[in-house]
């Protein structure tokens, strides 16, 4: 059997973990920060927040157009490399604007950086091993996840220092990017000549119905993570809770990517998806239905052994409907669905939450995904059965 975990591959992994990890450590603590040094509203505090999914968003089509028609390595620094300068924008951000245009502008970086660097990794992937190591790979995000807002917090608590839990995500991000300067690719042949630009060269348009899918299930997500800090200090009296969830929520996707990685090998890419979506249907379900510690951390567990099963597999699916020449550009489709659904969560979250209530919201989030889980089971899944490339 190839070698699945050469040194490539642990670099781009490693690389990935200290974009997540720099990323995390802030989600869960920006709406307190916004709340608590500028003042602003629920309403305000999505409109800042969506901003970020909103440009990474814009970029992501064009980013796969840009790794599949340059060097990649060279994308994935120039990238990498301002993803990191941006976090120095919140260390001199002195107005609620201020702050608003440096997050906004981070999702630019952020979704080319994240398009390119998981192009990398699939390249260096032997080609028998591929599905597997995509579920292997989204460990780092998860162990990002589960250490990173639990360390943000732990700061927060024991200095109340905002700009101390910046400069760590700065740091963190510009040791992934010298991580990335190390990698060796191999020469990739460009297509000579000028090209015809057509919309399937930025979108993958086969995969219109699982882009849907895949929206869905990511506003559910923008809900929830989004507005889980505020909310479990408002209504629940749960302050220190949020690096917990976030544990338990990463501890459910790496069991989950274990186990599931046998099965993605054998090729049962569908019934992967199908799993998780029905195990995450439930997780959103008790966290909209009870209100106390039970429905928060076991909300936490389920959706994370549900998103560990759907999520490499839902990869998978967009690679498997994209010639190879096209791999940037199916997975800046799925992250642009992704994104696309974040954005619309966290803005909805926030309307609903400030005007009617965070149970509104919580079961908003839950509807969306019933809808996205039901499109999948009814349409999508066969629309990739009957059309998949290999």
């Amino acid at each position: 059997m190839e070698r699945l975990w050469n040194s490539n591959y642990l670099k781009a992994w490693s690389a990935n973990f200290m974009i997540f990890f720099s990323f995390m450590i802030l989600t869960p603590l920006l709406p307190l920060y916004l709340s608590e040094e500028f003042g602003a509203t629920k309403d305000e505090i999505g409109m800042v927040l969506s901003g970020y999914a909103l440009m990474a968003l814009i970029i992501r089509p064009f980013s796969g157009y840009l790794v599949d028609s340059f060097p990649r390595k060279m994308v994935l620094l120039v990238s990498y490399g301002l993803f990191f300068l941006c976090f120095g924008g919140y260390l001199i951000a002195g107005s609620l604007l201020a702050f608003c245009l440096f997050r906004s502008f981070h999702g630019l970086p952020m979704g080319a950086t994240t398009v390119s660097n998981s192009t990398v990794a699939i390249d260096v992937l032997p080609s028998s091993r591929r599905a597997e190591g995509i579920g292997y790979y989204g460990l780092s995000n998860n162990l990002a996840t589960a250490i990173s807002p639990t360390v943000g917090i732990l700061i927060y608590q024991w200095r109340h220092n905002y700009s101390l839990i910046f400069a760590m995500a700065m740091l963190m991000a510009g040791i992934g990017f010298i991580i990335n300067c190390t990698l060796h690719l191999k020469k990739r042949e460009l297509k000579s000549g000028k090209q015809k630009l057509s919309l399937d060269r930025f979108l993958l348009l086969r995969g219109w119905s699982e882009g849907m899918v895949v929206a869905c299930l990511a506003f559910s997500y923008g809900v929830i993570s989004t507005y889980l800090a505020i909310y479990g200090k408002e209504e629940l009296g749960i302050t220190a809770g949020t690096g917990t969830f976030f544990a338990l929520l990463s501890a459910g996707l790496i069991l989950s990517r274990l186990v599931g990685a046998r099965s993605l090998r054998q090729g049962k890419i569908a019934e992967n998806a199908t799993h998780g979506m029905l195990i995450s249907v439930f997780g959103y379900l008790l966290f909209a239905a009870m209100h106390n510690a039970i429905g928060f951390y076991g909300a936490a567990i389920i959706i994370g052994l549900g998103n560990g099963h759907m999520f490499p597999a839902m990869q998978t699916i967009f690679l498997n409907l994209a010639p190879n020449s096209q791999r940037g550009t199916a997975n800046s489709t799925m992250l642009t669905a992704w994104d696309l659904g974040i954005g619309l969560g966290i803005v909805a979250g926030g309307f609903v939450t400030e005007h009617i209530s965070y149970n509104g919201a919580f079961w908003m989030a839950w509807l969306v995904n019933v809808g996205g889980v039901l499109f999948f089971l009814l349409y999508a899944r066969k629309y990739f059965l009957k059309n998949k490339l290999r």
